[in-house]
């Protein structure tokens, strides 16, 4: 699996390793987001691949969708197709791939990132890895599953302040929110990452599929709802002046002045 511009890819025994490789952030474009889709259809068809990990740079996972690429969204190309488009379809497929996928995460994680972390199936962070949910500041609202995943592992009540203050979560908090099941120090994540991904690529690929279906009929049922109904959202956050002005306050590097409107 090569010719990526935005991710880098390894095999070796049994598990594929997805690296998000778009520098300096590791934000998301389109063009990253339809070279992961496309990994991950290959990872499905591919008998060899029997576990996946997801991971970023030491200093980010990813922070989020590239804000410019946001900020040339126009009506005739609507926020919720953008999203229909990439990551509606990107959270689906990765809950519905049969096969372990496992985040590794340094660094920070912010917004649309978060989301596709919180798609992975078992998520081990470094010790210096962060959090934040990033929508609302810069006038948007919840997207790429997180208004169902965030309140199902750590709360409604610790959700919505998540959602609402912007402050990070350190890994600790995340871990004891559950949102991650471990937190290693930062050299030792990548080979502990690796030596787990090995020991499940040689298991029951199988049923691991099966249990994964199962997890998800009895957790997630309405994930393709919830991702429209989120989609649906963000295009009206989109048209709004906060919005607007969240964006002009991110590329001027200046603090937004919200009007509530």
């Amino acid at each position: 699996m090569t010719g990526y511009e935005n991710l880098t890819t390894e095999m070796m025994n049994g598990v594929l390793t997805i690296k998000l490789d778009r520098p300096p952030v590791n934000a998301f474009s389109r063009q990253m987001v339809d070279e992961l889709l496309k990994v991950l259809k290959i990872a499905e068809g591919e008998e060899s691949v029997r576990c996946l990990v997801l991971t970023g740079h030491e200093r980010y996972f990813s922070s989020g969708h590239d804000i410019a690429e946001i900020s040339e969204v126009s009506e005739a190309d609507s926020y919720r197709y953008h999203l229909q488009r990439t990551y509606n379809r990107l959270v689906s497929r990765m809950r519905r791939l049969e096969k372990p996928i496992v985040g590794a995460i340094h660094g920070l994680t912010v917004g649309a990132g978060l989301g596709v972390v919180l798609a992975t199936d078992i998520r081990w962070a470094a010790e210096s890895a962060q959090f934040i949910f990033g929508f609302t500041a810069v006038g948007l609202t919840t997207d790429a599953g997180t208004s169902l995943t965030l309140p199902l592992l750590m709360g409604l009540a610790r959700a919505t302040e998540m959602a609402f203050l912007n402050e990070p979560l350190s890994a600790e908090q995340a871990l004891s929110y559950g949102l991650v099941s471990r937190v290693l120090p930062d050299e030792e994540l990548s080979s502990a990452v690796a030596e787990m991904a090995t020991y499940l690529a040689a298991g029951p690929t199988r049923a691991y599929g099966l249990t994964k279906r199962a997890f998800n009929r009895a957790l997630l049922p309405g994930l393709e709802a919830v991702l429209d109904y989120e989609a649906h959202l963000q295009e009206i956050a989109h048209r709004t002046s906060d919005h607007q002005e969240g964006i002009a306050a991110f590329l001027g590097k200046r603090q937004p002045d919200f009007r509530g409107m």
